[in-house]
């Protein structure tokens, strides 16, 4: 049983990503083409995805999993075999129990290191993108927006890096609108930042308030291109980009630079910790809740929805608890009301289900019992 498990749950788990990677990368992607980025710039940025995407699906392919196992072998009736030769479902649920586990386990890696620190390197990548204003810019037969405000194009780039046809429009300063044109134009470094060499065109300058239009030939012209720079590119680091062990050892630089306190560090990692516990008790509320209703041709359909409205309710708690907890943190214990719940829940179907006596007994069994009696 947690062969099968875990090869669903593989399956399963592949399939989700799939699934969750395509939704983001294209998303992804428009925005990288719009920026003038390359391939492989794509490719880093969605294998840095990865990590939070898994961390967030190996709970529900968990769940997945055994609900799609359990309801397997109740249909092929191995399990009522399984219990008629004397095994509880205490003791059934005990494979369950160790999947839970092991995939609580990858769980926690995941959260308590690969995602932050993917996270971080994500972060960093994208502040060099932000940054990056020459590839932003270098798009033939376009127009691109760099940043609110300006609109930049340019028709050719020759093979030497010339820029020929060149325009920029610029609506940021209040109460008037500049555009530039060029015959040709260079891109070149400078103390303060890249500047665009203009050569062989005209400036205009649109007054709003007195409807006047200004224009200036020019020859050459310098046009500073640091103001469409990102302002911070290193950026601070994040309590998501932080991996667990550095947020237990913070001292007083660290917080200071994550704009955190103690307590939201403990309700973070209270929150990472959680993860990996409700992929054990999600588990075991799927199997518990499929087990509780024996063995019927007509197959377990009644069960399965009652094991996906557990589901639904514990991740419903958790996340209403999860958004007060971001507020105010000194309610971080609230973290585990839900699967502490889940954990309650997946008992109480299992204790029901190893006392069958407790069930009410059909209408019509109780006829025919009364008839013998009568009769006898």
């Amino acid at each position: 049983m947690l062969q099968q498990l875990l090869m669903l749950f593989g399956f399963f788990s592949l399939v989700l990503a799939l699934v969750f990677w395509v939704n983001g990368a294209v998303g992804l992607l428009d925005w990288l083409m719009g920026d003038g980025q390359s391939a492989s710039t794509f490719v880093q940025l969605t294998l840095l995805s990865i990590p939070s995407i898994l961390l967030n699906l190996l709970p529900i392919a968990a769940f997945g999993a055994t609900v799609y196992v359990t309801n397997r072998l109740s249909s092929e009736s191995e399990l009522v075999v399984v219990q008629a030769a004397g095994y509880s479902p205490f003791r059934l649920a005990r494979s369950v129990l160790v999947f839970g586990v092991i995939v609580g386990l990858m769980i926690a890696v995941l959260a308590h290191m690969l995602v932050p620190l993917a996270q971080r390197e994500l972060e960093l990548r994208r502040a060099e993108i932000a940054s990056d204003v020459t590839a932003r810019l270098l798009t033939e037969g376009s127009f691109v927006h760099p940043a609110k405000g300006v609109t930049f194009y340019v028709r050719n780039i020759t093979t030497a890096g010339e820029l020929e046809d060149v325009f920029i429009s610029n609506s940021r300063t209040e109460g008037e609108r500049q555009g530039f044109m060029a015959n040709k134009a260079l891109i070149v470094k400078d103390d303060e930042g890249p500047m665009l060499l203009m050569f062989d065109g005209m400036t205009q300058t649109y007054d709003l308030a007195d409807n006047r239009l200004s224009v200036t030939r020019f020859d050459s012209f310098a046009y500073s291109l640091s103001g469409l720079l990102s302002k911070d590119p290193s950026q601070k680091r994040s309590m998501r980009s932080t991996d667990s062990l550095s947020l237990v050892r913070a001292d007083a630089a660290l917080l200071a630079e994550l704009g955190a306190s103690r307590l939201q560090i403990l309700a973070e990692i209270t929150q990472r910790t959680n993860k990996a516990v409700q992929a054990v008790v999600i588990s075991l509320v799927g199997f518990a809740a499929l087990l509780i209703g024996g063995f019927s041709r007509f197959g377990l359909w009644r069960q399965i929805l009652l094991a996906i409205t557990l589901l639904v309710v514990v991740k419903s708690l958790d996340n209403t608890f999860e958004g007060m907890i971001d507020r105010d943190p000194t309610l971080w214990p609230l973290r585990y009301v839900a699967s502490l719940l889940a954990i309650v829940m997946a008992y109480g179907l299992l204790w029901k289900t190893a006392r069958p006596r407790l069930r009410p007994h059909p209408r019509g069994s109780q006829e025919g019992s009364k008839t013998e009696r009568t009769g006898s």
